[in-house]
Order: C-alpha cells, then structure tokens, then sequence
C-alpha cells in the first residue's frame, strides 16, 4: 500500500512533534521503537502500540497509533497516573504479517515487559498472537471491526462485530439503494463472516446476493470482476475488499463507468480511502460505521480538534481513530478504577465501564468483553464524508457461548 494512496493526508506526526520520536538504532532494528517523549524511569507502565505500520494496512495502523499515543500523552501531560507515573509506549510494527506479528509481540512481552498491547489490525494477527497474551497474562485491547466470536480473558475488543454492520446497514440498502447485491471481499474471514451475515439478513428482507467472490491479495487488475458485476443485475456491490486493494478496486470501477449503473456499499469505508481516491472516483459510496469526523455531535467534534491540535490539521479521524482513542481510555479508566497498575486487576476492572466516545456512550460488556455500539450509516459526497442516519446504540450478540 503506498503512502500516496492510503496512509494519510499528512505525515505521522505534525513537525512540531517529529522530532519527539527519534529512536535508538537498536530498537528499530528490532521492528519495535520507544518514543522517548516519557521517562524511561522505573515508575513508568509500559503499553506496546501493535500496528501495521507498513505491509499494506499502513493507513489503520498509522491512526491506531496516534490514537493511542493520544490518550496516553494526554495522561503524562497532566501529571501522569497512579501518584505521577507515567506511560511509556513502545511502538511495534507487525508488516501486516502474522508472523511478524508473534514474534514482536513476543520481545514487548518478555524483553519490554509491557503492560498491555494496544493492537493489532487483522484477524489473522490477532489470532496468531492470542495464545501468547494468554500465556503470559497480558492485556490484548483490540479495537477494529472484526468477525466476532473471540471469547477471552486476556483479549477485549472495543470492535464493531457482523450482526452490529450487517443488521443496520443491510435493511437501510434494501429500502433506499438496492435489493440485488453482489458481494466482494477479499480472501480471508473477515469478509466471509460478513457476507455470510449479509445472506441471513437479505433472506429476512427480501433481498438477493446475485454473486459472491472473493480477491486475493495484491490483485491489480479486476476487469474480470467488473464485468461479472456489470452483467449480474445487481443494484449494489457490496464490498469488504481491504487496504490498497479496495482503492485499486473503486478506481477501476469508476474507469469502467458502472458508478451510473451500479451503487457501491463498502463495509470498513472511512477517512482513509477518500485520501487515496478522487472526488469523483468516491462519489455516492455508502458505508456503515461507528464514528465519522464529519459527526455532528459536541463528543465527535472535540475528538477531532484535539487530534488536529496534536497532529496537524490535515490528520484524518476516522472510525480507526476513534476506536482507538476510546479503547485506549477503557485501560486508562481501568487502572484508575483498579487503583494499581497490576495486569490482573486491570483485566478485571476495564470491563463493565461506560465512557463516552467520540459518538455517544458506549459499555465494555462484562459478559464477553465487546462493545455495544453507536451506528451510523454514512456516504461520501464531493469527496467528503456525510452522515446520512444515525441508528443509535446498537448491541452485539453474546460472542462467548454459555
């Protein structure tokens, strides 16, 4: 994924900040960098920062990452935690690679000692690296859309699940897009978990999933598709294409001249892709979300000014950093509530807590340790985001089985 299309519309950090996160060659030999903006004195409560910072999902980790460091900078600013102590985080590339993703979350745990890991982005990472927060006790705060059903102590996930999506979104095409839908997504469970969601819920509203593919990684050329698309009957393409892909995908789809034939419904749509597509390119896609900064609320409007104020004024908030920010301040809270910095107590405290996000309130449910949910449906429109309804709280499914 190149920066040009998808990590954001300015740097990582604003200039004035730039300077604040050179680090030793060492640490980033390692894949892992310590931003030596804090103290590195033992009082400090290490929190690994997990993101794809490169591999192709740069754009999520990027903002996953200044979401965090927000919150936790924001802490260390007004006087720190727990008597004055401080965060220091240690920031973790994975390459959006599984692997990658075991073996630097094995050096935060056992060479840095972390607190908790705030991270990663896909299933495939996430799984992967399970067994070793478990092994180890360490906190796991996940917070981007996934497939559901991961049922574990040491794993919370502030993360929108299929049936929160699929049963807004879905109804809402079916009434004011389309009803014949043709879904793709790329090769992995995410989109399948969705699409097998979306054949339920079309059944139950008189729609129709008239195909149903799925892309490899990396494809250049969807020509193919696209004319399996233009001859399907379909109303709608519903996407769950990811990273650099889904953009190669919407440009091609434009160039072949289907967005006056065909509507385009994009599940994980945000900020993000309009960085990488043309006004015209993104035109008229729709797409379901928790947070979106064009938001009209006083919460939503204050998290982006205290994102540009950091970072810049061309710093994307989107859904990803929202989460982030959100579930970076369930921990915050939990060690406040817990009033100790102990893995185990932590664990147990930042569940059964309602906060306020950048889009309402939200609870980290005890019973499974998911999020219910503030859903929107939004579409871009002349290059920006524009909320079209607000669905209001909308509750997951219990992922862990009784």
């Amino acid at each position: 994924m190149s920066n040009k299309h998808t990590l954001t519309r300015s740097s990582l950090v604003s200039p004035r900040r730039r300077s604040m996160m050179l680090a030793s060659a060492g640490l980033m030999g390692a894949g892992l960098v310590g931003l030596p903006t804090l103290s590195r004195a033992e009082e400090t409560i290490k929190v690994g920062i997990l993101q794809p910072f490169s591999g192709g999902l740069e754009a999520l980790g990027a903002q996953g990452g200044q979401a965090t460091r927000l919150a936790l900078e924001e802490v260390n600013e007004s006087g720190g935690i727990l008597g004055g102590r401080t965060f220091e985080m240690i920031r973790a590339d994975t390459k959006t690679d599984p692997k990658t993703a075991v073996e630097r979350t094995n050096e935060l745990i056992r060479r840095y000692r972390v607190n908790a890991i705030i991270g990663p982005v896909t299933s495939a990472e996430r799984d992967a690296i399970q067994p070793l927060v478990e092994r180890y006790k360490t906190p796991l705060l996940y917070a981007t859309d996934y497939e559901g059903g991961t049922c574990s102590r040491y794993v919370t996930l502030y993360s929108s699940v299929p049936d929160q999506w699929v049963s807004t979104f879905i109804p809402y095409l079916a009434e004011n897009v389309g009803k014949n839908m043709f879904l793709i997504g790329s090769d992995y469970v995410w989109p399948r978990k969705i699409n097998e969601a979306i054949g339920k819920v079309a059944a139950e509203k008189g729609s129709k999933v008239v195909a149903e593919e799925y892309t490899p990684w990396g494809v250049k050329d969807y020509t193919s598709t696209l004319r399996k698309i233009e001859s399907s009957g379909a109303d709608v393409v519903v996407m769950s294409i990811v990273g650099a892909d889904a953009v190669t995908f919407i440009k091609q789809f434009a160039a072949a001249g289907l967005q006056d034939k065909v509507k385009v419904a994009f599940f994980g749509f945000s900020e993000n892709y309009l960085a990488g597509l043309t006004p015209n390119e993104s035109e008229g896609i729709y797409t379901v979300c928790n947070f979106t900064e064009a938001l009209d609320k006083p919460e939503a409007k204050a998290l982006v000014r205290k994102v540009r104020d950091r970072f810049g004024e061309d710093a994307i908030v989107s859904n990803t950093v929202d989460a982030h920010y959100t579930m970076t301040q369930f921990y915050i809270e939990a060690i406040k509530k817990a009033n100790s910095a102990d893995k185990e107590a932590i664990t147990d405290a930042i569940v059964g807590q309602t906060l306020m996000s950048g889009n309402g309130k939200v609870t980290l449910r005890e019973s499974d340790r998911h999020a219910d949910l503030n859903i929107l449906i939004a579409q871009a429109q002349g290059g920006k985001m524009q909320v079209l309804e607000d669905m209001g709280l909308i509750k997951a499914s219990q992922q862990c089985a009784a």
